[in-house]
């Protein structure tokens, strides 16, 4: 059985795109041409890999097997060439990260802009994901790296602590909290939150804190980005939970008081992941030190 490496990356694109049309696109090959290449890979595997409707296209169980391999075949081939890239000119090579809501937007656009800056051969895809779902992608190929906050289950990866944080309550200035020292989150259920949209990491722990306490969420406002919940606080709208690395950032431009939570999963352990630290690019490598060297060396949340 003979495989091409282009008509892999081809079916990864239609994969990825649910539909071989966008598929074809990514791939910069036409429609027709692109759907050849499909029947040619069912053909080599005697396997129906696609089931085809008028939506698009979904992958059967023998497409789901074949997208899990080829994606680890088409990053070992990306592994050699950025290997062997390191004696030419200088590192190259595409990194994919799925990372938690805090990692994209506080942790990582300075660094990464710093290690692009330094690598300008190196290009990065950077995507939001929950925490379920970057376990996932690095398990199952679709990322070389995952940025997670808290505990990690998952055999098969290996896991990388590179920082601590801690979730603050973040109040309004003269609020009747804003006297305590420590703040269980029972205590804060009588008054209304600003909070993240449904469907992020944060939204997700904090209702299911919530659900265990038999109390319902007093839900305010509900917003997409630490700043927005930062400025809705300031302006009195309600109280809200954040990490310490957000509050470190906006505390200086804004008006807001904070307090430690006292609950054993407020601090938050940082880690990165990886299927096998050994056989990643060396790009993925480069930045994973980076993550830890810089991040890691930031000031750690202070003890109760």
């Amino acid at each position: 059985m003979y495989f091409e490496l282009s008509d892999m990356r081809v079916f990864i694109h239609v994969a990825e795109s649910s539909s071989i049309t966008q598929g074809a696109k990514r791939a910069h090959l036409s429609t027709a041409a692109t759907s050849a290449r499909i029947k040619a890979l069912e053909g080599q595997l005697g396997a129906k890999l696609l089931y085809r409707d008028s939506r698009g296209v979904t992958l059967t169980p023998a497409g789901i097997k074949l997208l899990r391999h080829s994606r680890i075949i088409m990053r070992q081939v990306d592994f050699v060439k950025s290997e062997f890239a390191e004696y030419g000119s200088g590192m190259l090579g595409h990194i994919r990260i799925f990372a938690n809501t805090t990692a994209v937007t506080e942790s990582l656009p300075e660094l990464l802009a710093q290690f692009l800056a330094l690598h300008p051969a190196i290009t990065v895809d950077l995507q939001e994901r929950l925490s379920r779902d970057i376990v996932r992608g690095v398990l199952d190929g679709s990322a070389d790296l995952g940025l997670i906050a808290g505990p990690v289950e998952a055999e098969g990866l290996e896991v990388i602590h590179y920082s601590t944080d801690r979730l603050l309550l973040a109040l309004p200035i003269g609020h009747a909290l804003a006297d305590k020292s420590c703040i269980t989150l029972a205590e804060t259920l009588d008054y209304p939150h600003v909070s993240f949209r449904e469907g992020s990491t944060l939204y997700d722990l904090m209702t299911a804190q919530v659900e265990r306490l038999g109390r319902s969420f007093p839900m305010r406002i509900q917003v997409s980005s630490y700043e927005a919940i930062c400025r809705m606080i300031e302006a009195g709208v309600g109280i809200g939970i954040i990490p310490e690395s957000a509050s470190r950032r906006y505390c200086n431009t804004m008006r807001f008081v904070t307090a430690p939570l006292q609950e054993p999963w407020a601090i938050r352990e940082r880690s990165l992941l990886v299927r096998e630290l050994d056989a990643v690019p060396g790009c993925v490598k480069e930045l994973i030190g980076t993550i830890v060297e810089r991040i890691g060396n930031c000031p750690k949340p202070a003890s109760d």
